[in-house]
């Protein structure tokens, strides 16, 4: 038995690798990538989106985002406009051919779920609160991980003063 078989972190990783290669594979036929489709279900039920709001549902930064919608927008698929109160904010709009994808790209995510042995809806949301639970643990160890390090580095201040 290999030393990552009894590793969780093995196991997050691989599953995650598993699941954007199921995502890679069924959305292959629409020259879509796993991104792209998030960017695109999000517009599809929440309608139209800032860059910062995409940003922060996708839990990613502009720098990463802006190239994803760039490539969106180079397929035909959103456009994206400056407002006119405030020209640093960017609006994300779906065009008739990114609303038309819709019918035949957003059950993907159900096809997914199957995959993966999600059998009903009770299941799903226990899934998914289990892995909130732990994104916030993680996230939570990575605050307070930085908030050790000032602590350290306030300490070793202190003490070089003196």
């Amino acid at each position: 038995m290999a030393v990552t078989d009894e590793m969780v972190c093995f196991s997050l990783y691989s599953a995650a690798r598993a699941t954007t290669q199921a995502y890679r594979t069924l959305l292959a036929p629409w020259g879509l990538t796993y991104p792209q489709y998030l960017v695109l279900a999000i517009l599809w039920i929440e309608g139209d989106q800032t860059i910062g709001s995409l940003g922060e549902a996708m839990q990613l930064d502009s720098g990463t985002l802006s190239p994803l919608v760039r490539r969106l927008e180079q397929a035909g698929y959103v456009t994206k406009t400056r407002r006119t109160d405030d020209e640093r904010v960017v609006v994300v709009t779906l065009t008739e051919a990114g609303r038309a994808l819709r019918t035949d790209v957003a059950p993907v995510h159900v096809r997914v779920a199957e995959l993966a042995g999600v059998q009903d809806d009770a299941d799903r949301h226990r899934l998914i609160a289990e892995l909130r639970e732990l994104t916030a643990r993680l996230q939570g160890t990575e605050n307070a991980a930085s908030s050790q390090s000032d602590r350290r580095a306030t300490a070793a201040a202190v003490t070089h003063d003196h």
